[in-house]
């Protein structure tokens, strides 16, 4: 006679946690440094939370079927029968039940202890995506089968959602353990390459540099795919920093106010008009550094400020005139952006539409383009700011602010 197969009750549930947090944490320890720096933060994360989070099964109770056959019972210890020997096993003919369960998702979290369980687990068999019961005896009733298979059931579903509630807990804890990580090892890697090159010699290209990453075997029913990155050296690249980026943003909301407070000197004037009194401020601000309709890339933009002949602030003025030209300007900024981590807005003006309609159109709309990678918030009521990746390389990460001012007509 076989041991019964006790579910969740063969790791606890801290000692699982703390498995995945060190295996998440070596892992990123030992990830390629130069495919580390040329790839998004989030998306790294969000590829490591996917890896380590547990996937907590779904019984589908819809699909439960029972079979029956006979069997024979050991009744050595049974104390309601005459039995001279029970050291030796004495069998009789019986029934056996048998329940098959389909589930989803990993059979992982059936071996472990959730942070609240019972003395007495529940007992199953789990096979390839189905866990089977067995209920078995020498006088079987229907009701008894049934109120023994509904309580075991009952049993393994609350061991579940225990263990849902401690997997989501987890998710949150890698979520800031894996930026954290990640954030912290580019600093020491980007520390060490400023160390090197501000020796004054070439930097030398190591014979054993990987030019591929093969993303190791995940025993997951849907296994994380990592970020497509290059292992070339990193090269850092100048940024605009979200200081100066809030700032120049500010610029633009306070001409905007200017114009309310002055309707009637502004009710005339088309979007290059416009963009002149925007043009001014900055440009007194910044030395000069914004320019008008200044070629670029692949076309003109309406506002820029380079440094070293690259662009890491853009901005385009446009009048509302529906969804489907903010995405064709947001294709037009996305066209215009050569760096990583460029700054870039939408500035839209809007005349004789309905304003509050405007706004709602906004958010769906930059949503739904193909190159939004995940919304950042709402810095106020008409500004919307999103993270974009380069048409060219997800890895390229855009900062995208829609802005939006209701002008005079």
């Amino acid at each position: 006679m076989h041991e019964p197969n006790y579910l969740f009750s063969k790791v606890d549930w801290f000692s699982f946690q703390e498995h995945q947090k060190k295996s998440l944490s070596d892992e990123i320890a030992k990830f390629d440094g130069n495919r580390l720096l040329n790839t998004s933060t989030d998306d790294l994360c969000d590829y490591f939370v996917k890896k380590y989070h547990l996937t907590v099964p779904i019984l589908l109770e819809d699909h439960i079927v029972a079979d029956q056959n006979e069997t024979q019972i050991d009744v050595s210890q049974d104390s309601g029968r005459f039995i001279w020997d029970r050291s030796q096993p004495v069998y009789v003919a019986g029934t056996k039940v048998e329940i098959t369960i389909p589930f989803e998702g990993g059979a992982q979290a059936f071996n472990i202890r959730p942070t609240s369980s019972s003395l007495s687990p529940p007992v199953a068999e789990v096979r390839a995506g189905i866990l089977f019961l067995e209920i078995q005896g020498t006088n079987l009733q229907s009701k008894q089968v049934r109120t023994s298979i509904d309580q075991t059931l009952s049993e393994i579903k609350r061991h579940l959602d225990t263990l849902r509630k401690d997997a989501e807990a987890l998710s949150n804890e890698l979520v800031q353990l894996a930026g954290a990580e990640i954030e912290r090892r580019k600093a020491k890697l980007l520390e060490n390459q400023n160390l090197v090159a501000s020796l004054g010699f070439p930097l030398k290209e190591r014979s054993d540099s990987p030019r591929t990453f093969v993303t190791p075997e995940v025993r997951r029913k849907i296994t994380p795919t990592l970020p497509v990155a290059s292992t070339l050296p990193y090269r850092p690249e100048p940024t605009l920093s979200l200081n100066d980026y809030d700032h120049i943003l500010t610029i633009i909301q306070n001409m905007a106010l200017v114009m309310e407070l002055s309707p009637s000197a502004f009710a005339t004037m088309n979007e290059e008009a416009l963009r002149s009194h925007f043009l001014v401020q900055l440009n007194g601000r910044y030395e000069g550094g914004a320019t008008g309709e200044t070629f670029n890339y692949e076309g003109k933009t309406d506002i820029l400020i380079r440094v070293q002949g690259k662009n890491i602030f853009i901005a385009e003025c446009k009048y509302w005139s529906g969804p489907k030209k903010l995405g064709e300007t947001i294709d037009q900024l996305l066209s215009y952006s050569s760096w990583r981590d460029t700054k870039v807005a939408v500035i839209i003006f809007n005349r004789k539409k309905n304003f509050s309609a405007v706004l709602d159109s906004i958010p769906p709309t930059v949503d739904a383009h193909p190159n939004c990678k995940r919304f950042i918030g709402r810095q106020s009521e008409t500004n919307f700011r999103y993270t974009f990746a380069h048409r060219d390389d997800p890895n390229r990460e855009l900062t995208l602010t829609v802005m939006a001012f209701d002008v005079p007509s």
